[in-house]
């Protein structure tokens, strides 16, 4: 597949990662001559540096032949135009843009992207991806990073386990035995910084960080297990009232279980916008790192702090701020992967990386096959893929333990029809079935492969 990716910034870099390593002919394109060469450096891509949306440079970046599109520069504008451009001049059969004013995202106005007026196919929305992602962490407090996949019936859970954990040293093939009835499988362990899809006979350490793919049914009975509490979250203090922070404040409000949040934002015209926008939430003007700020926002009785500020050091800062005043736990928006390793010393119980929600969004419609979910892990060193099983699929008809899955792939879960089961060695995998499978990032194109449709099925 031919892919040209406007824009070498963090998104645009690991897409062309993801795609180039799985041997697709990429083309990046950004006004930064330093990124395009940092870029072809570091990949196995092409680079042009210009204004993704003239024509003649998209003509030098092989337009004329291309699969699809990625506009993910900094600007909207100049994503749209480059995604007209594409369709207008050069016919690029998909058009992926990303977008993040809050007026091109509003409901009435999707009419604008039909092809005979914008032509984008699909419109990702990096700050309502993170504003989900931040709700998602409040619904499960006790994993540091989790994901809804088959039709919301099944939850990754990122779990860290503590030295208490009742499970530690215990094969995984007896904690199958032990707990028959749970619908729950680890499917990825990460030890000492390295991530690694697990065999029956391996064991759980203290510090290990495990990836467990859970029906959303038995999630607190698997979090209990793996030695976490289950408390419901019924009041939040956000730290940042902009767009992630507002939408998430908007979202609470929202939901059926009533939760109290309260919202500090630095900026006085946001936190206007903020007050005027919501309607039973508290809005603070102030700094949240000021601690009788934080005592006024009533913090040490507060269930979670979401500090989404757009500065990742004041993020860090607020949310350890947080923890001291008497909060149990901290999240925090991180854009800067170096600054993970910090979270575990810091007290820090989760984060949200916007790069990796953005990355997975637009993997979700660049896979083969009838992919229908993918969540990027880490710093994309694993993927979690969903997708349907076609007649063609090499996995078709099979049983799972005569697969030939690559050492590191797990299938996690399987839907037949419209109900979630946990896969044994000798569940077959049918026609129409949906499964969600674990794989390092070296194994992602095998994977593929196996759920790829045949010429045949055209």
């Amino acid at each position: 597949m031919k892919v040209i990716i406007c824009g070498a910034g963090q998104v645009g870099w690991q897409i062309a990662r993801h795609l180039s390593g799985e041997k697709n002919d990429v083309t990046i394109v950004d006004l930064n001559g330093d990124l395009i060469r940092r870029a072809t450096d570091a990949l196995d891509v092409q680079g042009i540096a210009g204004h993704a949306s003239y024509p003649d440079i998209l003509e030098r970046a092989g337009a004329r032949d291309a699969d699809m599109i990625i506009a993910a520069t900094q600007s909207d504008e100049v994503n749209m135009v480059t995604c007209q451009v594409a369709h207008s001049v050069f016919a690029i059969p998909r058009k992926i843009a990303r977008l993040r004013a809050e007026s091109y995202l509003t409901a009435i106005y999707s009419e604008l992207y039909r092809r005979d007026h914008l032509p984008i196919d699909v419109v990702i929305s990096p700050e309502r991806e993170v504003a989900e992602a931040a709700l998602q962490r409040i619904a499960a407090p006790a994993a540091f990073d989790t994901e809804y996949f088959l039709g919301d019936q099944a939850q990754l859970l990122g779990i860290a386990l503590d030295a208490d954990c009742p499970v530690l040293k215990t094969p995984l093939r007896q904690l199958t035995d032990l707990f028959s009835t749970l619908r729950a499988l680890v499917v990825g362990i990460r030890r000492d910084e390295t991530l690694f899809a697990p065999e029956p006979g391996d064991q759980l350490f203290p510090e290990d960080q495990v990836y467990v793919f859970s029906h959303v049914e038995d999630v607190n009975r698997t979090l209990e297990i793996f030695g976490k509490s289950t408390k419901k979250q019924e009041r939040v203090v956000i730290i940042g009232g902009g767009n992630v922070g507002l939408s998430v404040a908007q979202a609470l409000e929202r939901r059926e279980d009533r939760v109290r949040a309260k919202v500090i934002e630095k900026d006085r015209a946001r936190a206007e916008t903020a007050a005027d926008a919501l309607e039973r939430t508290i809005v603070l003007h102030g700094d949240g790192l000021d601690v009788s700020l934080l005592e006024e926002a009533n913090v040490d009785r507060a269930d979670a702090v979401l500090a989404l500020t757009d500065d990742d050091k004041t993020n860090l800062l607020a949310a350890v701020r947080a923890k001291l005043s008497g909060c149990p736990m901290a999240i925090c928006l991180v854009n800067d992967p170096a600054l993970v390793p910090l979270m575990g010393p810091l007290g820090i119980d989760a984060y949200i990386n916007p790069r990796a929600t953005t990355v997975s969004s637009i993997l979700r419609h660049v896979r083969h096959g009838r992919v229908r979910n993918v969540y990027s892990i880490g710093d994309a060193e694993a993927e979690v893929i969903e997708a349907q099983v076609l007649s063609t699929s090499p996995m078709a008809g099979k049983r799972v333990q005569d697969i030939d899955f690559p050492e590191g792939a797990l299938i996690g879960g399987v839907m037949k029809g419209d109900r979630v089961i946990r896969p044994k060695g000798d569940t077959r995998i049918e026609e129409g079935d949906v499964v969600a499978i674990f794989a390092l990032a070296a194994d992602v194109p095998e994977v593929e492969r196996l759920l790829q449709v045949s010429i045949d099925f055209f």
